[in-house]
């Protein structure tokens, strides 16, 4: 089961909206995109380029999705509409491979956002290649709990900014379980941070604390091993030995 993607460029996104559409299946029942958030992967290295953007959607918020993500009509009152954020939005995803955790969620909201436009745009499949973590959580964690929070305590990923759910700071969280999920590092740079200090959700430990015992070969074993090796010189080269 190859669970890593080949894709060079990826944008982890999550997006927040007025309310639910979806009801047993793509039924849409007019609600819109409040604030999307995406974080730039590439080559599986977070580079530190983000798009993250509220969106005033001319109408009101249900109270039960205000529950959830805290975006209130007032927070979003002078914020520009989709239409006029559109083109940054799909620069910065375009020819990417977009990874979303319960990706038909987002990608109908934005489909019917793109539907708005005029000129009516393509699809977001047409704008780019889409990736569904879920899917991802599930195969490998059948019969589990798989959402974000549940995911990000499965991995020992630091989520307790998370009081609502916030696009950009969902990327975020979103990113790094990605990354340790399908077997990569989020940071290389490890060897910068300090003992004990978590790096994108991978901890250093420190083994001062520990006072490891360090055991050498004793003489016989040393005499055996060097037998070994002259058997393997006699069949040829021995390249312990230079």
């Amino acid at each position: 089961m190859n669970i890593i993607s080949s894709a060079s460029r990826q944008v982890i996104l999550d997006t927040e909206t007025t309310g639910m559409n979806q009801a047993g299946g793509s039924v849409f029942i007019g609600h819109r995109i409040i604030e999307i958030g995406c974080v730039e992967v590439i080559n599986r290295r977070l580079t530190g380029r983000t798009y993250h953007q509220y969106i005033n959607p001319g109408q009101a918020i249900d109270e039960e999705a205000i529950q959830v993500h805290g975006i209130t009509n007032e927070r979003v009152a002078n914020e520009p509409r989709f239409h006029q954020i559109a083109q940054d939005f799909i620069d910065f995803i375009d020819g990417a491979e977009i990874v979303a955790h319960n990706a038909n969620f987002d990608v109908s909201f934005m489909n019917h956002e793109f539907s708005k436009l005029n000129p009516i745009y393509l699809k977001t499949k047409d704008i780019c290649s889409i990736l569904d973590s879920l899917d991802i959580a599930k195969r490998l964690h059948p019969g589990q709990k798989n959402n974000l929070d549940a995911l990000c305590k499965r991995y020992g990923i630091d989520n307790s900014r998370r009081t609502y759910h916030g696009a950009l700071l969902d990327a975020e969280i979103l990113a790094d379980v990605y990354l340790i999920m399908t077997g990569g590092q989020i940071k290389f740079n490890l060897s910068n941070e300090k003992a004990g200090q978590e790096g994108g959700g991978i901890k250093k430990i420190d083994t001062s604390a520990f006072n490891l015992k360090v055991v050498g070969a004793s003489a016989d074993e040393i005499l055996l091993h060097e037998q070994r090796l002259d058997l393997v010189a006699k069949s040829g080269k021995c390249l312990w030995r230079g």
